[in-house]
């Protein structure tokens, strides 16, 4: 039978007042959850971004519901002191393991003219080290950048991640024995389709496993105008191989409100709601949202 992935409700994610990103743009939602309780790790980005301000930083915090969060005062990851991540702090992926967080997000460069993954790490959210350098393109080809990890049938791990080619935005995978790698980078997971909604850019978004499902990716793809909108792809349990693709996207950004903002939805994260699917993203890069995901057919 079939597979398919449909939006059942839409709801805005909204952050407490005087934060430390009070007053930014905000995106890259990664939410989890630990028992009863919600984490976010959230980039904020200054608005208007000035000539010396921060590509983003990225705060954390809280929530009961998964939609009304509670920000802590400090800050999760900040800029430097390495060069590598100088210029801005972008799109944090977590994972918690048994014993500590790791925490993958982007680094920009003190010229804001290159992005690398970078893994920070740690018992404490409060306290998180920056630990490696995890993939880096060489001088001149453009961003390595939004990290999705997923464990294979198999036991050992997948590293998803946005590359930039040709003057635009590729989805590239790497392979590891564990979630901290060492990474080996494996052929690219699928391509473009030149006769659809995806037919210029991709980027990674994040993976929902669940027992006796292949794994989905609820991914990111554009036109050449940089239209950025949301599907799904699914994968065989070891992901070697594509088991599905949505023929449309799955979830489209409203009317803009002005002319000048941006026509993006542009995905982040995922946790369970009962048996549908809660994923968060972001619109117009600059607001939070969740919507609610049932699974059907299989």
């Amino acid at each position: 039978m079939t597979v398919t992935y449909a939006v059942e409700q839409l709801a805005t994610v909204t952050i407490s007042s005087a934060s430390v990103v009070d007053d930014m743009d905000l995106m890259s939602p990664f939410v989890w959850q630990e028992g009863d309780l919600y984490r976010i790790m959230v980039r904020g980005v200054p608005h208007p971004l000035g000539p010396h301000d921060p590509t983003g930083i990225i705060a954390r915090g809280e929530s009961r519901d998964g939609l009304t969060f509670v920000m802590d005062p400090g800050l999760a990851i900040t800029p430097g002191p390495g060069m590598q991540d100088m210029g801005g702090c972008e799109d944090p992926t977590v994972l918690v393991t048994g014993h500590e967080y790791l925490v993958y997000y982007t680094g920009v460069d003190a010229p804001r003219s290159q992005g690398c993954m970078i893994l920070a790490a740690g018992r404490d959210l409060t306290a998180l080290v920056k630990e490696d350098l995890i993939l880096k393109a060489p001088p001149g080809e453009g961003n390595i950048k939004e990290a999705t990890l997923a464990q294979t049938s198999s036991g050992d791990w997948r590293l998803f991640y946005e590359y930039a080619a040709d003057g635009a935005s590729r989805i590239g995978m790497a392979g590891g024995p564990t979630p901290k790698g060492p990474w080996t980078v494996l052929p690219d997971p699928f391509g473009i389709r030149d006769d659809s909604w995806d037919n210029w850019h991709l980027s990674t978004g994040p993976i929902w496993q669940a027992d006796g499902q292949d794994p989905v990716m609820f991914y990111n793809g554009a036109t050449h105008d940089a239209r950025w909108r949301i599907g799904w792809i699914s994968f065989s349990p070891d992901f070697a191989r594509v088991t599905g693709r949505g023929l449309e996207p799955l979830l489209v950004p409203p009317p803009a409100l002005s002319r000048e903002a941006t026509d993006i939805a542009f995905a982040a994260s995922t946790v369970a709601d009962g048996n549908r699917i809660a994923l968060y993203y972001s619109l117009e890069d600059r607001m939070l949202r969740r919507a609610l995901v049932s699974r059907y057919g299989g």
